[in-house]
């Protein structure tokens, strides 16, 4: 982990598991199924298990194979974000925290395209992973605990986020999108430009 991941992670620590789970919940009370937030609640989910199995990869080739799974889903979710639900958070009154959303997802990002160019089966690749994955678990968690919950208590047009946000989820990830964390559309190309 670089000088500057390390002054980041004491900057802004992660929320424990607990303080997390407690979020979610209360970010699941306020969905309808099938709703965009019930949909991006989902893709946190499938986020973690990906984040969950890179940690569990013993090999290199596992690991390169569950990092592309990860980038999948993690460049889907976030590309979808910021096509439909940041605008309209900024649009709800909630600019400043749509402006600091982009930043996170385009910080991690970044940091994704440097764990690419590390060696896989090297220590270093594991602790750019947990890096990565403190910074989005912190991110998710700003989203289900308040900046979601201002959305669909301020957002308009609830219909229309979620066919958007399906329809960009879908654009990236292939039509079949994904469910319980496995691709259903195998015709997509399986890894992810980062």
């Amino acid at each position: 982990m670089s000088v500057v991941d390390k002054i980041l992670s004491k900057v802004t620590p992660v929320p424990g598991e607990e303080k997390r789970a407690e979020a979610t919940a209360e970010a699941r009370a306020h969905c309808q199924p099938g709703d965009w937030l019930s949909l991006a609640l989902d893709h946190h989910e499938q986020i973690r298990a990906c984040f969950a199995a890179c940690r569990r990869a013993e090999s290199a080739e596992a690991r390169v194979a569950a990092m592309k799974e990860l980038a999948l889903i993690l460049n889907g979710h976030s590309l979808a974000e910021e096509v439909v639900l940041y605008p309209a958070l900024a649009q709800a009154g909630e600019k400043l925290h749509a402006g600091h959303a982009y930043t996170e997802q385009t910080t991690a990002k970044m940091q994704m395209a440097e764990l690419e160019n590390i060696q896989p089966s090297t220590p270093e690749w594991m602790d750019k992973l947990t890096h990565i994955e403190g910074a989005v678990l912190t991110h998710m968690f700003e989203e289900e605990s308040s900046w979601f919950l201002r959305l669909k208590e301020k957002g308009e047009r609830q219909e229309h986020l979620t066919e958007r946000f399906r329809e960009e989820f879908d654009r990236y990830c292939g039509t079949g999108g994904w469910a319980g964390g496995e691709r259903r559309d195998e015709t997509t190309a399986p890894g992810a430009a980062i």
